[in-house]
């Protein structure tokens, strides 16, 4: 990286800092492309340059968030043997950062509000596919190991991350932290043992 791709990466990340606290302070609306050039004494025009627009800034900011997320997890994922421990674990870190992070309400604001335009569309898919590789892999492990019966893991991905989606929409507005993960462990049992009693699985 040259003198001037150093600049302008220290600029973006200037940028981004900046924005990242005033989101976790006003919230996404009440947030402005103005408020961010006065708080990084930036140009207009250079916050366009690095992120083309206020959505823009934003999915930067919620993609960096993913990557701590996983980076987090990668860290502390060799505590656990199984594949069942794993799913649990995620469950209980996901709950606590959703309920600490900054950017939580202003991500509920950008998701539940916000008209979506197309670039900001394609971004949310890639984030999307990477949850489900996260999950694919996930799976993928506990068939290899027999912990899991050896089913579509592309559909069992893909159930999971609505699951956990839904859970993520719904439960957080109603309930405290440990009502929710209490909700999200229930949702992990269901998905390992089903909520047929086991006098009526065979019929």
């Amino acid at each position: 990286m040259n003198k001037k791709q150093l600049q302008s990466e220290q600029t973006k990340k200037k940028i981004a800092g900046a924005a990242r606290a005033l989101f976790a302070q006003k919230g996404y609306k009440g947030t402005s492309i103005e408020d961010i050039v006065e708080a990084t004494e930036s140009s207009k025009g250079n916050i366009y340059y690095h992120f083309k627009s206020k959505e823009g800034l934003f999915l930067y900011l919620l993609e960096e968030w993913d990557l701590e997320w996983e980076q987090t997890w990668n860290e502390q994922q060799a505590r656990y043997e199984t594949s069942t421990e794993k799913l649990y674990a995620i469950v209980e870190q996901g709950v606590m950062d959703d309920f600490s992070h900054p950017l939580t309400k202003a991500a509920d604001e950008f998701f539940n509000h916000e008209e979506k335009t197309h670039e900001v569309e394609k971004r949310m898919t890639v984030m999307i596919d990477r949850h489900l590789e996260f999950n694919k892999r996930l799976i993928q492990e506990g068939i290899d190991r027999g912990e899991l019966e050896p089913m579509h893991v592309e559909h069992l991905a893909i159930i999971l991350e609505s699951l956990f989606f839904g859970l993520n929409q719904l439960s957080r507005r109603s309930y405290a932290m440990d009502e929710v993960l209490k909700i999200y462990r229930t949702a992990v049992k269901v998905v390992l043992h089903g909520i047929a009693s086991s006098s009526r699985q065979q019929i």
